[in-house]
């Protein structure tokens, strides 16, 4: 588990050490085309890294159902409110093929992170850029969701609002 976990980048910031605690919370995991991995707001118990296959994420959008927000490849971490309360999903997540990964425990990474602050920081240091990066993914997408008609799939133009 310590080579498969220690062989991607997105966890860097953790040291020989780090990566060893932290494998001991993972497990190999995989899903069907078209599994749900989570809903949006069910309880937020474990985060995942994708080893092979595509995970979409998707939100409730009123009026226009499960929206898909991103795409989600290998090498890509799955789930991140796990990290703050109230450990509930923001968005759901579903496989959109054959996908093998991961999964760990978040309750027990938590509960490592706060009697290892040294540890703790270093999780978030992985985990940061990806929750910048998922908000960014979520604020385009829903520009697009939430325009008129007549502006959908086109620039808004400067001083235009997005509506």
């Amino acid at each position: 588990m310590i080579g498969r976990v220690g062989a991607r980048p997105f966890f860097s910031a953790l040291t020989t050490e780090q990566f060893t605690v932290l494998s001991a919370d993972g497990r190999p995991v995989t899903y069907r085309p078209g599994e749900r991995i989570f809903t949006e707001g069910g309880v937020a118990d474990r985060f995942w890294l994708i080893e092979t296959g595509r995970v979409a994420l998707d939100m409730h959008v009123p009026g226009r159902g499960d929206q898909i927000i991103e795409t989600l490849a290998a090498g890509t971490l799955l789930g991140w409110s796990w990290l703050y309360p109230p450990y509930r999903w923001q968005f759901g997540a579903l496989a959109h093929e054959a996908t093998d990964g991961l999964a760990f425990d978040a309750s027990s990474v938590r509960r490592r992170c706060a009697a290892d602050p040294t540890f703790g920081y270093a999780i978030l240091r992985c985990f940061t850029p990806v929750i910048i990066e998922r908000l960014q993914a979520t604020r385009l997408r829903l520009l697009d969701l939430y325009a008129s008609p007549a502006q959908a799939g086109r620039p808004l133009q400067r001083g235009e609002a997005s509506r």
